[in-house]
């Protein structure tokens, strides 16, 4: 673990930036922050959280704060999930100001100077990166408007398609997020949740600078459950509707069945016609106990109040590392 940095008490720019298994865009990073950055500013900070990673991304995280004092970095003691990086990066910014872009270069460091100038205004607390073309495969594109109208409809707060974590907040934005020390963090609600004047800053899609995406089809897939579960109760509701509206039908088709036997007679009843209901029903009280397991599993997270990270090494020092998540 390297000493204690130079870094100044004041800070006018902290950028938090998770990194999980980053090595290949690492060099790149580094070299574009600081020209794009210092540009800006000569008093700021890098905040690097490596998130658990399973190649040489901690070592040049070393390397890169003995060279450059102003990157600063932390390193959890497991993945913890890029949210909980980012908390962790958060906690520790002391910056006036912090901006939050990923390590691959898809969140352009370029945009900041036009980012910052709407913050320093005065009146916005937010400044937040639209993403306004994509070089996604035209289903995912539909998929995603679908997901964020059907978001929309559900849940307490409103998300804005091809808005992500790329934002700068000022400080009182930085302390709201701060108070909120739930377990299941989704981040795209929270920043909205908190509120405040927000403004929003388009730029056009930029590919990885090295790598591959650590999203996979399942953990879009489960983030989406978060996104829906996490600002309101409306699928327990939702499952109310559905188990009236199921009753309903079934109510009908025996009225229907019975009506029929009065006047055409008995007939023995179809075997296709009973496997198809049993199926139904069976398949709608999975998805209803699904859905109250889900509040249920996240209930007794919460109740557990584990912290949200754990720190193994800091650029900090070993005398003020902080220990844990909030």
């Amino acid at each position: 673990m390297t000493g204690m940095s130079s870094a100044p008490s004041h800070v006018d720019l902290s950028v938090v930036i998770p990194c999980y298994n980053e090595e290949e865009s690492l060099p790149r990073l580094v070299e574009v922050v600081r020209e794009q950055v210092g540009a800006i500013t000569d008093n700021y900070e890098v905040i690097l959280v490596d998130d658990g990673s399973r190649d040489r991304t901690l070592p040049i995280l070393r390397q890169v704060n003995a060279e450059h004092p102003q990157f600063r970095y932390l390193s959890l003691s497991r993945n913890f999930g890029k949210e909980s990086a980012m908390l962790a990066g958060l906690s520790q910014a002391r910056g006036d100001k912090v901006a939050i872009i990923d390590a691959d270069l898809q969140h352009p460091p370029s945009l900041l100077p036009q980012m910052l100038p709407l913050l320093d205004s005065g009146e916005y607390s937010q400044v937040v990166a639209r993403r306004t073309r994509t070089n996604d495969p035209p289903v995912r594109t539909a998929l995603s408007r679908l997901y964020y109208r059907m978001m929309n409809r559900l849940i307490d707060v409103e998300l804005q398609d091809g808005v992500g974590d790329f934002r700068v907040l000022d400080r009182q934005a930085v302390r709201a997020l701060l108070t909120l020390g739930e377990t299941n963090r989704f981040s795209k609600g929270l920043f909205a949740w908190i509120g405040f004047p927000t403004a929003v800053v388009d730029y056009e899609n930029v590919s990885r600078e090295a790598g591959a995406t650590k999203w996979r089809l399942r953990d879009l897939f489960n983030y989406g459950i978060d996104g829906v579960v996490s600002f309101n109760y409306r699928p327990l509701r939702l499952s109310i509707w559905l188990g009236v509206l199921v009753t309903a039908v079934a109510v009908a088709y025996a009225l229907w069945v019975l009506v029929d036997a009065i006047v055409h007679g008995n007939p023995v009843a179809g075997y296709v016609t009973t496997i198809a209901a049993v199926t139904w029903f069976g398949g709608v009280q999975l998805i209803v106990l699904g859905v109250i397991g889900e509040y249920l599993g996240r209930i007794y997270a919460e109740t557990k109040r584990r912290p949200l990270f754990l720190l193994k090494e800091s650029s900090n020092g070993p005398d003020d590392t902080p220990v844990t998540g909030p």
